[in-house]
């Protein structure tokens, strides 16, 4: 079973078009994959994201890890992808700062943690 996922996008070469991308998700790759630590490289042609899951209980001065991912961008996209998680960064923590007024329940303004 694939799930589709349509997403889109302007192409600044079609004049400002609009156009949809379809993009076909397996399960497996649905499920995504856990990782709480990233790794950022470069080199002239491409950036390289690494994302790995570690074992941040571990008292010794090696911190035991294994690679999740790894993702090659070019220069241009990398950009793309800073912006667009910027973006909902600041809408996610918008979200969060609403249900941290005291009228929601939440904690007094000015205790939130970043």
């Amino acid at each position: 079973m694939l799930t589709d996922c349509d997403t889109s996008y302007v192409n600044d070469q079609d004049s400002g078009a609009e156009r949809h991308i379809n993009i076909h998700l397996s399960p497996e790759i649905m499920g995504g994959v856990y990782a709480n630590f990233a790794n950022v490289s470069h080199s002239d042609y491409e950036f390289t994201v690494t994302f790995a899951r570690v074992d941040h209980e571990v008292e010794s001065e090696e911190v035991p890890g294994v690679v999740v991912s790894r993702v090659n961008l070019s220069p241009r996209f990398m950009r793309e992808l800073i912006d667009a998680m910027e973006d909902n960064y600041s809408k996610w923590r918008t979200r969060e700062g609403i249900k941290n007024l005291p009228e929601y329940g939440g904690a007094e303004a000015g205790s939130e943690e970043e």
